[in-house]
């Protein structure tokens, strides 16, 4: 690798602003740098109101105005993530100018996240891949302030071109499949009546596991996915949206998700499952990989923010997975409300889901300080 790149985390138990300085700090200690050409910069909540401070205070401490990013739910880099109290996470990049501002359409990938409200839709169908993820609470709110120049912009919305490097993009899924696509034959509302020839109720039920049976349905892990296009391989090409399953009714054998769903569409049931999560990012790394054909120089990850630490039970599965299989590569993210990842020829937003892109610098880059 050409270009110096490294990571930086800072976090206490207060949100002061000097966090800014110590991540940016300890990550041009890391790169061997005194001085950065661009920094991404992911804070935690808690600094929403002094967010422009410690933006400006991370430009000066990086030597440079190209400071980019926004407020998460949660905050990862290859040290660690942090979901429970204030932090700051930067990475910083030596000469070579791999991240800058969209300016033309020359870059072959890009760097995008914005808040629900300012999410730009064109990205979905740009056919450059792109990597990032909406950023907000669970409900899809929150003061997700982003920045780019180091400065606030008014809409929260940032894309980004990552500049001289060959990629990988790659996509983790977080739950196992109990059905294959089927199509519905009857819906009222949000209760999908039938499936096919049965009730809806009976099918969720005897592609239940026998344990699970038992006992109480767990209604939070069980979910309804609606493909698109051809259903052949639907699932495993990402062309689904999924809905929770909140409730059944034995009365009408149906089930009620969480938006409405009309007759003739496919319905897929699954569970979310740990071990299909850890097995879906091991695939997802050697799949992004391959498509590198080398080893990566940097990543960016952004697991949703349902898929972490809490699904995990108190570790994060997916930085530990891709620290063990690339160990010393600087990755950087923030949990998201939606993953933003590649589909076919343009772009989706993906659910439950982490959505992964390896890089390698391009040998042709300047030479690090």
């Amino acid at each position: 690798m050409s270009t110096a790149i490294a990571t930086g985390l800072s976090y206490g138990t207060h949100p002061i602003i000097e966090h800014a300085a110590r991540a940016v700090r300890i990550a041009l200690e890391k790169a061997d740098i005194t001085q950065a050409e661009c920094v991404l910069l992911f804070m935690t909540p808690e600094f929403s109101d002094d967010a422009e401070a410690a933006v400006r205070l991370a430009a000066r401490t990086a030597g440079c105005l190209q400071v980019s990013g926004c407020i998460g739910y949660g905050i990862l880099t290859d040290h660690d993530w942090i979901l429970d109290s204030p932090g700051i996470a930067a990475m910083v990049f030596g000469k070579g100018a791999v991240i800058s501002p969209r300016t033309s359409d020359t870059a072959k990938a890009f760097l995008s996240f914005g808040t629900p409200q300012d999410f730009d839709p064109n990205w979905l169908h740009d056919e450059a891949p792109h990597i990032g993820a909406i950023a907000s609470d669970p409900l899809g709110q929150g003061n997700y302030k982003h920045w780019q120049g180091a400065r606030i912009k008014e809409n929260n919305c940032v894309e980004l071109a990552i500049n001289s490097t060959e990629a990988g993009f790659a996509v983790a899924q977080s739950f196992k499949t109990l059905t294959k696509p089927r199509v519905i034959a009857a819906a009222e509302g949000l209760d999908v009546v039938s499936i096919e020839d049965s009730p809806a109720l009976d099918v969720l039920l005897n592609a239940l596991p026998p344990s699970m049976k038992k006992s109480e349905l767990p209604l939070h892990l069980l979910l309804g996915g609606v493909t698109f296009g051809q259903t052949d391989n639907a699932i495993n090409e990402g062309r689904f949206h999924l809905d929770h399953i909140i409730s059944t009714n034995p009365e009408s054998h149906s089930i009620t998700l969480t938006s409405e769903l009309q007759p003739g569409e496919h319905l897929f049931l699954a569970i979310r499952d740990t071990y299909a999560a850890e097995l879906g990012m091991k695939q997802a790394i050697d799949s992004a990989t391959k498509k590198l054909r080398d080893k990566p120089d940097f990543g960016f990850m952004f697991p949703c923010l349902g898929r972490g630490p809490s699904f995990y039970g108190g570790c994060d599965r997916d930085i530990e997975i891709l620290r063990e299989t690339n160990p010393g590569m600087p990755f950087i993210g923030f949990y998201g409300n939606g993953e933003i990842g590649p589909l076919k020829n343009g772009n989706y937003t993906y659910q439950y889901s982490t959505s992964l892109g390896l890089f390698k610098i391009n040998n042709s880059q300047g030479t690090s300080d």
